[in-house]
């Protein structure tokens, strides 16, 4: 009976799984079978269980700033982020893809390796400060308050950069010290921004809050790295050209999917308005509360799907469909909540001063299903170390993306952002997964997962 059942889900014995960088709790009974494999579980327990709380900490402050700032001012804020994040790729450099690999290979020098990673990193930041002001200058001239905004916020790239300390941690198997770090940061000007809202304090200050929140946290992890590290920071010009070549390809894979998921904000602000935007960012934020229970679950079950195909379990196919089928099930609902319930939520959330992003709404509360349905082939490619695919599918992704906004929203306004980023996750992360050769494996380990005449069968192994 179970070999019979194990042949309807394919092994794909091409490649070897990387090695997994976060364990979720649905994980700890693959896991505690596994040498050494108790601590990874520990050390990603920290970082989910931190997440969930940094992340129900945001909605709530998030929401009170934008009922405070008003659509206006806080679509200015949601503009000035996205503005910056187009640049957090080129600043970055790639390095945070193949840092924690380069002080795992060469721990003799890991102090080297970091010094020169953030030595290169905050250079690119300074380039990027100054990328981010000419643009805004440009793309808004004569519009003060939206340039000084956008200078303010972009701030935060610089400590961006020296952020990158926390890939040691990982390297380490720490990251309850980044965890801790991060959340007790995030409090911190958490309440500092509280203190905003009390005192009235114009939009200036919460742009320049954002940049606060990454300096706590890049200064607390500088001194604990001082005090667990036996290894001083120095710069080695040599080792920076060698980790540039190993780490120029992830440059353009993040811009792309930089490109993919915040055009629609920045098109909308100069199309059609900065209170636009803040209605459209409004029903983002809707949309996404529940983000971080998907990323638990997709970060949970990465390792074990890791796993198994290292060991080249007959289960392995029946690990990714099981995801998709709790990934698809549980956005369908999500998705049916949001639409019925958009307008309590919208009221209850924000006030009717944001009533305008109701039917946005509607709309962007299904992008979590195609969303998350890529972060579960994606687990698939790593598994299958067809990795090369993932820059021609955030190309194809940041190209519909833009000709779609580009024709429906000057026809129909933020509903059609809305309907343009659906639409491209959408294709991207699941049509293609049938119109590829490479991905037609995983394509049909989705239909397996969210048949409903097989969930019984799927579930009862």
């Amino acid at each position: 009976m179970c070999r019979r059942a194990n042949r309807r889900f394919p092994k794909h014995k091409t490649g070897s799984p990387a090695v997994p960088a976060a364990v979720g709790s649905a994980g700890a009974t693959m896991l505690k079978d596994n040498s050494g494999t108790g601590k990874v579980f520990r050390n990603a327990s920290w970082l989910i269980a931190c997440r969930i709380v940094q992340a129900l900490l945001s909605f709530v402050i998030g929401t009170l700033t934008a009922r405070y700032l008003g659509p206006s001012g806080y679509g200015v804020i949601d503009y000035a982020n996205a503005i910056v994040s187009f640049m957090v790729p080129v600043v970055q450099l790639g390095i945070r893809s193949t840092l924690v690999h380069e002080i795992i290979s060469a721990p003799e020098r890991e102090g080297q390796v970091l010094g020169t990673s953030l030595c290169m990193s905050a250079g690119a930041s300074l380039l990027g400060i100054a990328g981010v002001a000419a643009f805004a200058g440009i793309a808004n001239r004569g519009e003060k308050e939206t340039v000084l905004v956008c200078v303010l916020y972009s701030i935060s790239l610089l400590f961006q950069a020296t952020e990158m300390l926390q890939y040691w941690f990982q390297a380490k198997l720490m990251s309850k010290y980044v965890a801790v770090t991060s959340l007790v940061a995030y409090a911190a000007v958490s309440a500092y921004r509280c203190f905003l809202l009390i005192t009235g304090k114009n939009v200036y200050w919460f742009a320049l809050s954002q940049a606060l929140d990454l300096m706590l946290i890049s200064v607390c992890l500088y001194f604990l790295y001082r005090r667990l590290s036996g290894q001083r920071l120095s710069v080695s010009m040599p080792l920076a050209g060698a980790i540039l070549r190993r780490s120029r390809y992830y440059i353009l894979s993040g811009i792309m999917v930089t490109f993919f998921s915040l055009t629609d904000r920045v098109m909308i602000t100069l199309l059609l308005g900065k209170e636009a935007n803040g209605f459209y960012s409004a029903a983002v934020t809707c949309a996404d509360i529940s983000r971080f229970v998907f990323a638990a679950i997709v970060d949970s079950a990465r390792p074990t799907v890791l796993e198994a195909k290292k060991a080249d379990s007959p289960n392995y196919g029946l690990r990714i469909c099981r995801l998709y089928s709790v990934i698809v099930y549980l956005a369908l609902a999500q998705g049916l909540v949001l639409t019925v319930g958009a307008p309590l939520i919208v009221r209850i959330l924000y006030g009717t001063a944001y009533g305008a992003a109701v039917p946005t709404l509607r709309i962007i509360g299904w992008n979590t299903l195609f969303a998350y349905a890529g972060s579960v082939r994606n687990i698939w490619i790593l598994a299958e170390q067809k990795q090369q695919l993932l820059w021609k599918i955030n190309l194809a992704g940041a190209v519909l993306n833009i000709a779609a906004n580009s024709l429906l929203i000057p026809l129909i306004g933020i509903e059609g952002a809305a309907a343009a980023s659906v639409g491209a996750q959408a294709l991207v992360n699941v049509a293609l997964c049938f119109a590829l050769p490479a991905l037609r494996p995983v394509g049909k380990m989705l239909l397996q997962g969210i048949n409903p005449c097989r969930l019984r069968r799927l579930w009862s192994r």
